[in-house]
């Protein structure tokens, strides 16, 4: 019976572990999240249009109109950051766990410069932007249904 309580917890540890890992590249991820943007390209464009952004709703034609005004720097900002599904050949199916959870924090993060910002919609308009597997679809929703995770605004 003690044997088996050392298998589980060496077991625990190692889960722990490999927990711990992915939690702290994901950490490193965050304070290196879109630097790009502070880079002269960058800066300037977004700054330009960022209270655009606050006035239009996410996904609707006014907004659609901002981004071709932002063409050039949107493609810079693309390559340097691989949480957007534009910075892979394939889109999502390029990306990993780690583009994927940086990517729907950044969406979250992104309601809010929006007048009407929901991270639900936010969601339905990037399932078919993106074509967005229903499989994934239906863990992104999950999470966002979590209490302890969805905010509104």
């Amino acid at each position: 019976m003690i044997r088996w309580y050392i298998h589980v917890f060496i077991h625990k540890f190692w889960v722990f572990l490999y927990m711990f890992q992915f939690c702290f590249k994901l950490m490193i991820r965050a304070f290196e999240h879109d630097f790009s943007k502070f880079g002269f390209t960058e800066a300037k464009a977004f700054s330009k249009n960022l209270n655009q952004l606050s006035s239009v709703t996410y996904g609707g034609d006014d907004y659609k109109e901002i981004l071709k005004g932002l063409d050039t720097t949107l493609e810079h900002h693309y390559k340097r950051n691989r949480h957007h599904p534009e910075h892979h050949y394939t889109g999502i199916l390029d990306m990993d766990l780690y583009d994927i959870v940086e990517m729907l924090c950044d969406w979250k993060a992104s309601i809010k410069k929006h007048k009407d910002g929901d991270l639900r919609k936010s969601l339905e308009v990037n399932k078919k932007r993106f074509l967005i597997t229903y499989q994934l679809y239906s863990i992104l929703r999950n999470t966002i249904k979590r209490k302890d995770f969805y905010i509104k605004k």
